[in-house]
């Protein structure tokens, strides 16, 4: 499965009250949870994501409470990937849960800027940054994970057992 997008990038420690701000959890529409996602620490940001966007961010992306709303407003947002040096456990299990794929490199955050052009091949955990032409590798999810991402969650994968 290959993802390709402008990147939007963020430093340490988003969490995950900046991703979805607590004002906005009495909802589970996720249109409406997209639409206020990242506005308070990027109010363009809903503005300007287009679908197949992707973030890049510092260390321990989505600290903070254990809300699966975090990850189904940047989903929800058109946002294809995450990639970031580290991601709080929680946030990690939810984007998996959801269906939001998620990669760790420390290479490519630094290797990559906001505006750039990222083509990943998530099988393979290859992120190539198109606007500079330079590779990374990331560690890509085991087979049983990619299929979980590819049904769109745990819960659509479960199905598709049946």
């Amino acid at each position: 499965m290959k993802v390709k997008g402008r990147v939007f990038k963020y430093g340490n420690d988003v969490d995950t009250d900046v991703i979805i701000p607590a004002r906005y959890l009495n909802t589970t529409s996720e249109s409406e949870l997209a639409s206020h996602c990242m506005e308070d620490i990027d109010p363009q940001f809903v503005k300007s994501v287009k679908a197949g966007d992707i973030i890049v961010a510092g260390d321990n992306f989505g600290c903070g409470s254990s809300r699966e709303h975090a990850p189904i407003a940047i989903k929800a947002s058109g946002v294809s990937l995450v990639i970031a040096n580290s991601f709080a456990r929680i946030f990690y299990r939810n984007s998996i849960n959801i269906g939001l794929p998620i990669l760790e490199c420390p290479e490519a955050v630094d290797g990559i800027s906001a505006g750039d052009e990222v083509e990943v091949d998530l099988s393979e955990g290859k992120i190539t940054n198109l606007s500079t032409g330079a590779s990374f590798k990331a560690q890509p999810f085991p087979p049983f994970i990619q299929e979980i991402i590819e049904a769109g969650g745990l819960l659509n994968s479960l199905k598709n057992r049946k």
